[in-house]
């Protein structure tokens, strides 16, 4: 059985137990399957083809899950986008997509009022929307699809190393074998309650968290958005036993005035990923939660995402190191020519499994590249030790992690570039108490003209979302570069340097 079979199983062999809570609304197996129906009814009724791609832009919320599994199961792919993104972004992968017919929250209505791309309809959430009205009807016109588990289910994007989205094609069988696999390595069972505060629009919140929980017959709880007190409260009233944040979301926990005097007596474990965690904060975590176990996670779009895992017992012995590779997994550490290297030696991470993409969407060429022998090539620099463990030593290219929000320098390069003004400009990655990391933005003027930082903070918001856009700027004669005239990145980092 695929995931939308297995909700539609559970609707049957425990129809009144709780899937879905959201915002004090609570609905059963039994109710969910049949409003995911009327979606994939709606969409067959009105002659979509099967295969065909629905945008689900949205905050998180119960109604996003519905609409998540409603399209699967009507036979169609479904295409969650970042909220996050600026309009022009959110273009471009509209049209890059094809996509068909669009569901959008209302308080995105601006951005989807912008976009000029050919929709044959586009669908609400919110009060009184169209998804609504719909769920509210008497009739569903569902027919059963046949799937075949190498057909798409999913596709996310991604940002690449060229700047440009990249369209992550999962099958049916890649988010099965995640939710086996994630299920496994969490020790997830019925009785699990998932608090997911991350956006699912993401694969981490989505295929990590809550997929595996599915998979299992437990209940997912969600929230629309990480805020302190919200998800203190939830933490502590909806009494889940899986939370799951970035670093910097227990970074700003841990620093509440009332951590101390916070009881979480039905949470057994917090999973955490996207950056890494430094030793302090993770033995703060466990000193101020100690029945609490502590699991690290990583992974990438590609593997949909599930690549290695760190558990608890090793937590504050290995820190630093992303674990072991996840159950029908091979991890190794290559040389350019795809050899592996011995313990200690830093190469390129190379994984494989049943959860690997079935390829970039519409980019044969990249997926060749990225998809070796059944091998994927992850781009990401690592070591393994004697124990087999992994550590990430360099990430992607020259890709920024803020509070788990990826930011890859190119991308943001290539619209200060649209400045008439500016002449070069370099992006990287500077440290951030609570962010991890954040963008700093080094530029250099043409001469003659006159640039101000509000002028290129001004020109980013149009055109980049807030994540993505420079927090330092630092104006220079001239990029330091090496004899071949490659910009210096590593420099800018350290700060230290000269261009004179």
């Amino acid at each position: 059985m695929f995931m939308t079979e297995v909700v539609g199983e559970y609707a049957k062999q425990q129809p009144d137990k709780v899937f879905t809570s959201y915002n004090g609304r609570e609905w059963t197996y039994g109710e969910f399957y049949e409003k995911a129906k009327k979606v994939a009814g709606y969409f067959q009724a009105k002659g979509y083809e099967k295969g065909d791609i629905i945008a689900l832009y949205s905050l998180n919320s119960d109604l996003f899950l519905v609409s998540y599994f409603g399209i699967q199961l009507g036979g169609f792919i479904v295409m969650p986008v970042n909220t996050k993104l600026a309009p022009p972004e959110v273009e471009y992968i509209f049209n890059h997509s094809d996509a068909k017919a669009l569901i959008y929250d209302k308080r995105l209505e601006d951005v989807v009022n912008e976009s000029k791309h050919p929709f044959k309809e586009k669908l609400s959430i919110g009060e009184q929307g169209d998804i609504d009205r719909l769920l509210a009807s008497g009739t569903d016109k569902f027919e059963p699809v046949e799937i075949d588990g190498e057909e798409t289910a999913v596709v996310m994007y991604t940002s690449g190393t060229t700047g440009k989205p990249k369209g992550v094609m999962l099958t049916y069988q890649n988010i099965l074998s995640t939710a086996e696999i994630w299920s496994e390595a969490m020790s997830i069972t019925d009785a699990d309650r998932m608090l997911i505060s991350t956006p699912l629009f993401h694969c981490a919140a989505c295929h990590v968290f809550m997929i595996p929980v599915t998979y299992k017959g437990g209940t997912v709880i969600i929230e629309e958005a990480f805020s302190p007190k919200g998800t203190v409260e939830l933490l502590q009233k909806a009494k889940p036993t899986i939370f799951f944040g970035v670093p910097a979301m227990y970074t700003i926990i841990l620093n509440l005035p009332e951590i101390n005097n916070l009881e979480l007596a039905s949470v057994r474990l917090f999973g955490y990923g996207a950056a890494p965690m430094p030793y302090e904060m993770v033995k703060k975590l466990k000193e101020t939660f100690p029945n609490v176990k502590v699991q690290n996670l990583y992974g990438q779009t590609e593997n949909s995402p599930a690549a290695s895992t760190l558990k608890d017992h090793l937590a504050l012995e290995k820190i630093g190191s992303v674990g072991e590779a996840l159950p029908q997994t091979e991890i190794r550490v290559v040389d350019e020519f795809g050899e592996s290297l011995p313990t200690g030696q830093v190469g390129e991470i190379v994984m494989r499994g049943p959860q690997v993409m079935k390829g970039y969407l519409k980019d044969e060429e990249e997926t060749r590249r990225t998809i070796q022998n059944g091998w994927l090539y992850t781009g990401d620099l690592g070591r393994m030790d004697e124990d087999g463990l992994l550590y990430i030593v360099d990430r992607k290219k020259d890709m920024i992690i803020r509070g788990g929000e990826n930011v890859y320098p190119i991308e943001v390069e290539e619209v200060l570039y649209q400045i008439p003004e500016l002449f070069e400009a370099a992006v990287v990655g500077v440290p951030h108490e609570v962010l991890g990391e954040v963008p700093k933005a080094y530029v250099v003027v043409k001469e003659g003209a006159t640039l101000t930082e509000s002028d290129i903070v001004s020109h980013c918001e149009k055109n980049l979302a807030n994540y993505k856009i420079p927090v330092e700027i630092e104006f220079l004669d001239e990029l330091p570069r090496n004899a071949s005239g490659k910009v210096l990145k590593h420099t800018l980092r350290s700060g230290v340097f000269s261009t004179k």
